[in-house]
């Protein structure tokens, strides 16, 4: 989930509420804090080769939120032969221009991270290598865009309004339920924004807007997004500071109530026994963030860039992926976590809008929505 709070991981009840947000979604909030992930322990960065038994390392360029247990790196050494190096380069969209300036010489053998908001950048671009593609688990097939299997779903997440529930209950105030009602006198002032220029996570809730209003003159999400300037919406240039800072709800207690985020970032917000999180999402609001990984053209060691790929859609890695960075695996096979059971839904109708009108349109619709807000 998505710079979507931090992609990292949950911690347990026992921790200060403050502690136990992190994730992206929470997490998968927009850019996310970079942490400088480096996973390797031993072999050269970038040696290439194509065998395993020579301790080589497979390089992976990823989002900044990218966390998978030390367990799971060590044993993915010892299955393949291959060290890991982690190189985060900050969120989705950072990431998709970073490997696009780099295509000619790649920072690494394989990414992570780059979702469907950006991934016909990848695609057009010929950053990724077209040719390896590895198995995807029953079902996952759904998310292939443009006919390439090779731009590989790992995982995907919910950009959706959330909302500080103790907040409304103190205030008594009945909570917003749908993008129309953010519009409301009763709710001015009261809800925090993210930038699509600057963040996926705002991208993913204008495609949201996009999605559900329409693209008219009249009435569509440019008319909606001038009614929520009007209403005294607050726009942030990233997740971390609209949920960590301006979110009541979310570590600092800030003024705005309501807040774009993910569908999974209740369960990063709970209540010091677990048993009730202290925030929920407005399902209707949310449209789905799905995640790729792929092999680079060009890659030094593009096999263990494929053993890359195919760990990470293995049954152990699938099933950290909600615990470790507050997302939804693509795998029907893997477990969620409690919390995530409990408190991270997803909606049964997701806002979509089609990867070919995304790629044909972003940079329109951004202008719009530059226009709109007064940006």
């Amino acid at each position: 989930m998505r710079n979507r709070l931090t992609k990292a991981s949950s911690r347990r009840e026992m921790l200060p509420r403050t502690d136990r947000l992190s994730r992206r979604t929470l997490l998968a909030g927009s850019a996310a804090t970079a942490f400088g992930l480096a996973l390797a322990a031993c072999g050269s960065k970038g040696s290439g080769g194509s065998g395993s038994a020579g301790g080589e390392t497979v390089t992976v360029v990823t989002h900044d939120s990218f966390s998978v247990p030390d367990a799971l790196i060590s044993a993915f050494k010892e299955d393949t032969g291959y060290a890991l190096e982690v190189v985060a380069s900050g969120d989705a969209g950072e990431l998709t221009n970073k490997l696009v300036l780099t295509k000619d010489a790649p920072l690494g053998d394989a990414f992570f991270g780059v979702d469907n908001s950006f991934a016909s950048r990848i695609l057009e671009a010929g950053v990724l290598d077209t040719s390896a593609t590895v198995s995807l688990p029953e079902g996952a097939d759904q998310y292939i865009i443009d006919d390439t299997p090779a731009l590989t779903p790992i995982d995907f997440g919910e950009v959706c309004a959330n909302i500080d529930t103790a907040w409304f209950t103190d205030h008594g105030l009945t909570p917003p339920a749908a993008f129309e009602d953010l519009t409301k006198a009763e709710y001015k002032d009261l809800f925090v924004a993210i930038n699509p220029s600057t963040s996926s996570t705002g991208l993913a809730f204008l495609l949201a807007t996009v999605g559900h209003f329409g693209t008219a003159d009249a009435g569509g999400f440019a008319d909606y997004w001038r009614q929520l300037a009007a209403n005294g919406m607050r726009v942030d240039e990233g997740w971390t500071s609209a949920y960590y800072t301006d979110f009541s709800g979310g570590g600092e207690g800030g003024a705005y109530p309501i807040v774009v985020s993910y569908s999974s970032s209740p369960a990063a917000t709970l209540t010091a026994d677990g048993s009730a999180s202290t925030t929920a999402s407005l399902l209707a609001t949310a449209t789905r963030q799905v995640e790729y990984a792929g092999v680079l053209a060009g890659a030094a060691n593009p096999e263990g860039a494929k053993a890359f790929l195919t760990w990470m859609l293995s049954a152990d890695v699938q099933s950290s992926i909600p615990e470790n960075m507050y997302m939804y695996p693509v795998s029907p096979e893997a477990a969620l976590s409690e919390e995530m059971t409990k408190f991270g839904a997803t909606s049964d109708k997701p806002v979509t809008v089609p990867a070919d009108e995304i790629a044909a349109n972003r940079d329109t619709w951004l202008a719009a929505w530059t226009e709109a807000v007064g940006a």
